[in-house]
């Protein structure tokens, strides 16, 4: 690699590095795109399954106190999500995963447009444990299937009247777990080569510094802008899933 590919590795570090600090996820929804224009298709998403843990660990530091509040909300999401992944695993060679994507970026281009439109949001204010439990079973289904664990706990989450650190505590550990244990089955399975871990060694520190910057930018908006947010970033996400589907 020449120092322009280099460079695309930067952009995309940085790129990714600050939505996630900003968002508590969608790592993968914007550093992705730069890594695969330099990168074979599995060390790129090795790649950025590492970044994503990695700058994820500094957005859960920033909610431990409100995780540490509330743990059984995050527990009747991750659990059933780590059943969900090997499930989601196994079903790989019974499903046209491309399909799926297609379907999945449907319903988020359906739900962000939609809400994107509307003044006010839904607020399903009493306990939900049952949808939260199924919630998270098939983020974690999706992410073993299709490395979509994001999409279904963002919509959820966005539509409940929870504060920004409540929203957070749920789905930044719920998507560390989840692509944690991706990234681990990719390194059994040698994703990480020689040219990987170099890439690494200028994708981490640019995204770790970039997240800090997006979890400045974190702190200071307020929690409806926060929930308005993640509905927008779920419409890109349809975006972006769309033409990666298609094209």
């Amino acid at each position: 690699m020449g120092l322009p590919d280099f460079l695309i590795v930067v952009i995309g570090a940085a790129a990714g590095g600050f939505v996630n600090g900003l968002a508590g996820f969608g790592t993968s929804l914007f550093a992705l795109g730069f890594f695969l224009s330099v990168l074979p298709v599995t060390q790129a998403v090795a790649l950025v399954l590492l970044l994503s843990v990695l700058t994820g660990l500094q957005g859960i530091w920033v909610v431990r106190k409100t995780i540490l509040d509330n743990p059984k909300r995050l527990t009747r999401f991750l659990l059933p999500a780590l059943v969900g992944i090997p499930l989601g695993v196994q079903c790989l060679r019974f499903v046209d995963v491309q399909a799926l994507k297609l379907v999945v970026a449907s319903f988020l281009l359906i739900y962000g447009g939609f809400f994107i439109a509307r003044q006010n949001l839904p607020k399903f204010e009493h306990s939900t444990p049952a949808v939260d439990a199924a919630v998270g079973f098939l983020g974690g289904f999706l992410g073993g299937l299709a490395s979509l664990s994001g999409a279904l706990p963002t919509m959820w989450c966005s539509m409940r009247p929870w504060t920004k650190a409540e929203t957070r505590a749920v789905l930044q550990p719920f998507n560390i777990a989840v692509l944690g244990l991706s990234s681990a089955l990719l390194a059994w399975r040698g994703a990480y080569t020689v040219e990987t871990w170099w890439c690494a060694l200028i994708a981490v520190p640019t995204a770790l510094a970039s997240a800090q910057m997006g979890i400045a930018v974190f702190k200071r908006i307020p929690d409806a802008t926060f929930r308005r947010l993640l509905i927008v970033l779920c419409f890109v996400s349809g975006l972006v899933l769309m033409a990666r589907a298609l094209f």
